[in-house]
């Protein structure tokens, strides 16, 4: 889709394309190497490391990761609850890993849904994640409000038998907005998240404030507009009982009046992506 909007667009999506990738290549490797016994504050340390390895300097928001029922956020009622602990990971265990690296100024926020061998309840989730990627995309180039779209996801959740677990996120949110960060020699983090990220998105909820838009994808009214345009990371979160499923990713949202240019996902060679088109689950 990149290729058939102005170069100049289609540029600056390849940074942002080449740090999601980055990001769900360390996903996948980390995933690899998880056994039992390791624990989230391992797992989370293990995708610091591979990116630091590789040129990551800066964050949106350090990694997490979460094993068993809280995939599912079960009895989450405080932001603290969402940093790493010491839970080990079992065999037949859902985790999700989640990190928002910046690199070479681009951000991304990714989510990786996996298992420690089989657990078909956590594969069922997965496949069911394809109709709330498509739903998303299709209302977003409908102009559907951001409110409405979320109400909508809620109710796909509901005809599946699912919770909706993004709504334990700060704000209830689905998806927030993500832009370029001036790139620093050192940037400080606080309570896991980047100082030069969060201005730019307190800078993006001001601008927003005084034009009737939010940065933050919410079930609120603040939320009751179209989608701005820019990039979005995106992220249905699933949950039945205590297992927990999500993917995250960038939407990339123009003001072009051609539906398929209007709105469309950054890349579509993801894993979860992959897995839907081969039939794995």
């Amino acid at each position: 889709m990149a290729s058939a909007l102005t170069g100049e667009l289609a540029a600056e999506l390849r940074g942002f394309r080449e740090v999601q990738r980055l990001s769900y290549e360390c996903a996948e490797a980390v995933a690899a190497q998880l056994r039992p016994g390791v624990t989230e504050r391992e797992a989370a340390r293990m995708q610091r490391e591979w990116l630091y390895g590789r040129g990551v300097r800066d964050w949106f928001h350090r990694p997490f990761a979460w094993f068993g029922d809280r995939t599912a956020f079960v009895d989450f009622k405080v932001p603290l609850q969402f940093f790493p602990t010491n839970r080990p990971l079992e065999a037949g265990m859902p985790f999700i890993l989640d990190m928002a690296p910046v690199y070479r100024g681009h951000t991304a926020d990714i989510g990786y849904s996996g298992c420690l061998g089989l657990n078909p309840l956590h594969d069922r989730l997965l496949a069911d994640l394809r109709d709330h990627r498509e739903l998303i995309l299709r209302e977003v180039r409908e102009r559907r409000t951001l409110r409405e779209i979320y109400q909508d996801v809620d109710r796909l959740m509901v005809r599946q038998g699912y919770a909706n677990r993004h709504r334990a996120y700060p704000f209830g949110v689905i998806a927030h907005k993500i832009d370029r960060v001036r790139e620093r020699r050192w940037s400080p983090t606080v309570f896991g998240f980047g100082v030069q990220a969060l201005k730019g998105l307190a800078g993006d909820a001001l601008h927003g404030h005084r034009d009737g838009w939010s940065p933050l994808w919410s079930p609120y009214k603040f939320s009751d507009h179209p989608p701005q345009p820019g990039l979005w990371a995106v992220e249905p979160h699933l949950g039945f009982r205590g297992t927990g499923a999500k993917f995250e990713e960038i939407l990339v949202v123009t003001d072009s009046r051609d539906p398929e240019q209007s709105a469309f996902w950054l890349d579509d060679d993801l894993p979860h992506v992959r897995r839907w088109n081969e039939g794995a689950v």
